[in-house]
């Protein structure tokens, strides 16, 4: 019987755990998204990847937004090492933004964000296209499901 309730206390103090990682996922993601707006407010769309990357990092610093730019991750296959991805940023050491300035967002630009979640196992990602007259347009939230 003590063994029920114990499994029963942390399954709840997971389930406590996951909600605050998840309400701090969010949290950060809306400042990232925030400070993306500013960029894209400033900058207009049009530049290349680059020129945003770089006026987002600033964006970062500015804000105090902990992240680091071109984080390199590893990539194996049944154990072994094969390669390498680089994320333009992780955030906060558990969110992924991947940068374009595309026409359209396509469905390799979601499949490489989504390898980037599966390698990490990070939560959730922000795929953000600055290449749009409304930035609100180019921000696709990228999960990974389990």
């Amino acid at each position: 019987m003590e063994t029920n309730r114990e499994g029963a206390k942390y399954a709840k103090e997971d389930e406590r755990r996951m909600k605050q990682l998840s309400e701090g996922v969010e949290r950060l993601a809306y400042r990232v998204i925030g400070a993306a707006i500013e960029v894209h407010q400033i900058l207009g769309p049009g530049f290349l990847e680059e020129v945003y990357h770089k006026a987002l990092r600033e964006e970062f610093r500015i804000r105090r937004i902990p992240h680091e730019s071109e984080h390199s991750v590893k990539v194996s296959y049944k154990g072994c090492p094969v390669g390498e991805g680089r994320l333009d940023f992780l955030v906060a050491d558990f969110l992924i933004v991947e940068l374009k300035a595309v026409q359209n967002l396509t469905p390799i630009h979601e499949a490489q964000v989504l390898s980037y979640l599966k390698m990490t196992k990070y939560p959730l990602a922000l795929l953000i296209n600055f290449n749009v007259p409304l930035l609100k347009d180019g921000i696709k939230r990228i999960i990974l499901s389990s």
